[in-house]
This record gives structure tokens, C-alpha cells and sequence, in this order.
């Protein structure tokens, strides 16, 4: 047989498994239910040991489903939620739950962060936020000084898995432009960042481009799931960055919008162009030479879940149901949602701002306060592409990706509010695994050609603003105000 290849994405509700073949064809999936656990207001954490369960899981899944084909892997890329706090002892050990990318309890220490270094917005291309990682040691070393003094090592939630595989602690440009700690345009860790957080160098994990191997995995797993000895581990990416790898935006321009827990608009830049005054992520790309830029909304596709359940819906699809039996006139007349759900980065970077439904009456119903939640995430994906144009970022198309990707509905809100043509592609559901594996690909062969091995996947079909689009206009206006005026109050909700 010819070689194959696995990618794994750690995402925050679920961890997904992908095997290709040389040819991208998908052989098998795998899939293990994660989930977060808020033990106080504003907080977000995981335990690493289900991460670890997980993949696991999903590999004795394929093993019994795929067996001769496991056997004939290659290399493994990774890609994962970023922004994560791993921290471990001098023996390896978790000193305490990963404090996750939606945990907004770091604001303060965002403050601190900024005045003990000036030259942050410079060197990282973005804001100090509490999503990001350095401002969340920062919270260990003033609430839980024992164990910021027991960390000898930091590590993201993919590289976490890393270590698991290979023994080895590494890191890739793209998911560790999202701690702080990194120089972006350097691409490399910054010492002064690291003082200004307590750290340093021996601290983090050594630096690897997404499409170089970062290690090889341990026999004692290769035997235990059927794998051939001296299989590569590539570098891998954060999971946009993957996903932007698996969905073909690798060359300066293109762009993919994300509809998965959080809300991402993504563009690779053929440099280091940051907006950090308006909360847009200047990242590295998973690829060597390339960076991109990101507006991130922290409540998604999350929005939509969390509607169908309070509204009491059968299910997400049955609620998009009741949404498309409304006139284009209820719709416009319908109430505006705010999808600050978990606070927002981009634009506002504002861990305090809530959901808010505005402007209901008696004729509100179940289905107009659903369509005001997909308009809603639709705005906020908007003020962000507003941010990105502000510093000149072209964007003529985007690939549209993640789970609510599936409703052609919501994707033509989307491409109206925003006034940009959206593209869905075959197997985009499975982007960031889909990616980690084209990673693998390109470590597995020193020589292989990113435009032969990342082309844009096949169009499955164009999604154009809508006629009515116009109509949305007014609508936006009024939402970007209602945010402005309740800003203040939210702190003391």
C-alpha cells in the first residue's frame, strides 16, 4: 500500500481523528466528546488526562475500523485549540487543569502585562487579551504562587498531546504566536516577554515549522495501535492555521471564515501586518514565510447551540426550520442579538460583554428570536471584517468551514452582512484535521511542494449576498450602537 496519513485535532468539544491517503482521499474518522468544565464565572478549563483518553479512544476506534490501513501511516500532524495553559513540574507532571482560550478570568493581568511591557503590541502584533496565554500565568503567579513556582514547563493544548506521542516538548510558529511569548515577525520566543511574565527560555518548548517533523512516535504506542516503527510527528498548527492548510488559504489573500464554537475570519498575508488597536490576531502561519491575520469572535456556532436549548427546539436543524418559514419583513423586523456569549476579542477585546436579545414585544416568537442569534454571530463576524479592512486587507472570497457551514441559510446571512462570497468546499467540516494531515504530508517528504500538496479542496457550491442584503444595513448600524451603549454596563452584570 501506499503511505498514509493521520490528523488529529484537539478541539474544545470534541477531538477528531482523520486518515488519508497519498491521494487526500479520506479513508477513516474518529471522534471523542470532550468537554469544559466553568467552575467559577469567567473560567474555562479542561483536564489534559482526557485529552490524552481521548486520543486514545479514537485510535483503538480506528484500529478495530481500519486496521491495515493504520498500519501503513506514515507521519501524524497535529493542530488543537490555542492559547491553552499546560503547566507541568521538573517531572513532567500536570500541576493543574489547562486554563482554556474562552477563560476571561485574566483581565487584569492583561493590564499588568501591558505596563511591565511596552513594547508588547510590537513584538506579538496583538493586544494583551485574556484569551492569550502569558496573561494567564501571569493569574497562577498572584492566585496560585505553589504551583507558578513548581512550573518548569509550559505547553499548548496540542503540544501537550506531543509530548504524549513522542517524549519530546515542541512547539510551531502558528499556535505559539497566540501566547504572547512569541516575536512574531521574528518567529522566534521573545525574551522580554517571557521576564515580563516570570519566565524564560527553559520555560517553553523548542520551536519547529508546522511542515517540519518535531519528533517521532514512541514504539511502545506504534505497537500498541498497529502503527509501523519510526512514524513522524510534523510540527502541525494552531487549529485555524491548520484549517486554513486543509482548506487551501496558503497564499497571500485568500481567506476562510470559520463557524465552529468560535467565529474566525482568517487571511494569510505574505508578511507580519498587524492591527492590534482593533483586537485583529497577526499570527504565523503554519508555513514557513507565511502570516496571516484573524478577527476572532469568542460565540459562534456555541450561540446557536445554546439557542436551540433555551428555546426548548427539537434540535439546531429544527430550529433553522422554523427560521426559513420567516417573511424577509419579520426577519428585518426581528430583535438584535448581541453573541457575547464568553465576552469578545475582535473588535472590542471585552471579556465583560454579554448576550443580549433587544427589542422584543408580543409578537415575538421562538423563530424571530433564532433568526436574531444567526444574524447576530453574522455582525459580529462583520465588525471584525470591518477591523481587517482597516489596515488595507483585500479579501474577494472566503471559504466558509466548520459546523455551522452546513446551513446554507445561515451561510447567506453570513455573506450578506459582511457583502462577500462565500465558497463551501468538500470535506470543509473537517478542515483543521484535514489540514494537520496535509502537515504530515509535507513532513514526511522534505521536498514536497506546498501548492501540489494544499490546493483548495473541490467547490461544492458559491453562496452570493443576498438581494435583500441592503436591508441589513440599518440593522448592523443599530447593533454596533446597542454594543456601545451597554458597554459600560456590562462589568457590574
Amino acid at each position: 500500500m501506499t503511505p498514509l496519513y493521520l490528523g488529529i485535532d484537539l478541539g474544545t468539544s470534541e477531538l477528531k481523528v482523520v486518515l488519508v491517503d497519498s491521494g487526500q482521499r479520506l479513508i477513516a474518522t474518529a471522534r471523542s466528546e470532550l468537554r469544559a468544565q466553568r467552575p467559577q464565572p469567567l473560567w474555562s478549563e479542561q483536564d489534559p488526562a482526557a485529552w490524552w483518553q481521548a486520543v486514545e479512544a479514537a485510535l483503538a476506534d480506528l484500529r478495530r475500523r481500519a486496521p491495515r490501513e493504520l498500519a501503513e501511516v506514515a507521519a501524524i500532524g497535529l493542530s488543537g485549540q490555542m492559547h491553552g495553559a499546560v503547566l507541568l513540574d521538573a517531572g513532567g507532571r500536570v500541576l493543574r487543569p489547562a486554563i482554556l482560550w474562552n477563560d476571561a478570568r485574566s483581565g487584569a493581568e492583561c493590564a499588568e502585562l501591558e505596563r511591565r511591557a511596552p513594547d508588547l503590541r510590537r513584538i506579538t502584533g496583538n493586544l494583551a487579551m485574556p484569551g492569550f496565554t502569558a496573561p494567564k500565568l501571569l493569574w497562577v503567579a498572584r492566585h496560585e504562587p505553589a504551583i507558578f513556582r513548581a512550573t518548569a514547563k509550559v505547553l499548548l493544548p496540542k503540544d501537550y498531546l506531543r509530548r504524549e506521542l513522542t517524549g519530546d516538548d515542541v512547539s510551531e510558529m502558528s499556535d505559539a504566536s497566540g501566547t504572547l511569548w512569541l516575536d512574531v515577525g521574528r518567529r522566534d520566543w521573545s525574551d522580554a516577554m517571557l521576564e515580563a511574565t516570570g519566565l524564560a527560555r527553559r520555560h517553553m518548548p523548542h520551536l519547529v515549522e508546522g511542515r517540519q517533523p518535531s519528533g517521532t512516535l514512541l514504539p511502545a504506542l506504534a505497537r500498541a495501535w498497529g502503527l509501523r516503527d519510526g512514524v513522524r510527528v510534523a510540527g502541525g498548527g494552531g487549529d485555524n492555521a491548520a484549517t486554513a492548510v486543509g482548506i487551501g488559504a496558503v497564499r497571500d489573500g485568500q481567506a476562510f471564515l470559520s463557524l465552529g464554537t468560535s467565529g474566525v475570519l482568517f487571511v494569510a498575508t505574505a508578511a507580519f501586518r498587524p492591527n492590534p488597536a482593533e483586537g485583529v490576531h497577526a499570527f504565523c502561519h503554519a508555513l514557513p514565510g507565511q502570516w496571516h491575520q484573524m478577527a476572532v469572535m469568542l460565540s459562534a456556532a456555541s450561540c446557536l447551540r445554546w439557542a436551540t436549548k433555551l428555546l426548548g427546539a427539537a434540535d439546531e436543524a429544527a430550529l433553522l426550520a422554523e427560521v426559513e418559514t420567516l417573511s424577509l419583513e419579520a426577519r428585518l423586523r426581528a430583535p438584535l442579538f448581541l453573541p457575547y456569549l464568553s465576552g469578545e476579542r475582535t473588535p472590542h477585546n471585552d471579556p465583560h460583554a454579554k448576550g443580549v436579545w433587544f427589542g422584543l414585544d408580543h409578537d415575538t416568537d421562538r423563530a424571530a428570536l433564532a433568526y436574531a442569534v444567526l444574524e447576530g454571530v453574522a455582525f459580529g463576524l462583520a465588525d471584525g471584517y470591518r477591523a481587517l479592512q482597516a489596515v488595507g486587507t483585500v479579501v474577494e472570497s472566503a471559504s466558509l468551514v466548520g459546523g455551522g457551514a452546513r446551513s446554507r441559510l445561515w451561510a447567506e446571512i453570513i455573506a450578506s452582512a459582511l457583502n462577500l462570497p462565500l465558497h463551501r468546499h468538500q470535506g470543509g467540516e473537517v478542515g483543521a484535521a484535514f489540514g494537520a494531515a496535509r502537515l504530515a504530508m509535507l513532513a514526511a517528504d522534505a521536498k514536497a511542494r506546498v501548492e501540489d500538496i494544499c490546493p483548495q479542496p473541490p467547490l461544492l457550491d458559491r453562496i452570493e449576498p443576498a438581494p435583500w442584503a441592503a436591508g441589513l444595513a440599518p440593522r448592523f448600524a443599530r447593533f454596533r450602537q446597542l454594543y456601545q451603549t451597554l458597554r459600560p454596563l456590562f462589568p457590574a452584570g
